[in-house]
């Protein structure tokens, strides 16, 4: 049976992007780290249990390690080198006020994560920030400075009427 290699068309981190010659279902892991060297986005366990190498589709956090590339077909695809605005700065700022990493690799999918959670649910609750961050897996923190470095933002955003 033949694959069907062609153009493959995406907004990466804003900018419109088209790669010749990709297998719809080649991993979007792999055509971000070795088609487009936007290495942020982990691999780790390749079976979407740890989330390091989680972005955004659509705004939506998604594991790449699972996300072939015909799911992302003229879609908006972000990863934590896309994170650049205010908003961004204030979770990572928070990530790094709080402690809220050690080793750093899970923390781009953390990141990537939050920012999904904060864009669709602006003050989620402490449960509502667990389960969101249910499926990142950090061995070091002991996710208690993570979950914090979240409640921090939310605070914050609430003093200064949001972004």
């Amino acid at each position: 049976m033949a694959v069907n290699i062609r153009a493959w068309r995406c907004t990466v981190n804003g900018e419109s992007l088209e790669l010749e010659g990709v297998a719809p279902a080649r991993r979007v892991l792999d055509i971000v780290r070795e088609d487009l060297g936007l290495t942020g986005t982990k691999r780790s366990c390749d079976m979407g249990r740890c989330g390091a190498c989680m972005v955004l589709v659509d705004g939506e956090a998604v594991n790449s390690c699972l996300l072939m590339a015909y799911q992302c077909e003229g879609k908006a695809l972000t990863t934590i080198e896309g994170l650049r605005g205010p908003a961004d700065e204030e979770i990572q700022s928070a990530f790094l006020q709080e402690g809220a990493f050690q080793c750093g690799y899970c923390t781009s999918g953390m990141i990537m994560t939050v920012k999904g959670l904060l864009d669709s649910n602006p003050e989620p609750d402490r449960e509502e920030i667990e389960e969101a961050l249910s499926g990142n897996l950090c061995r070091c923190t002991g996710y208690g400075p993570i979950v914090r470095a979240v409640e921090a933002v939310i605070r914050q955003r609430q003093g200064s009427g949001g972004l």
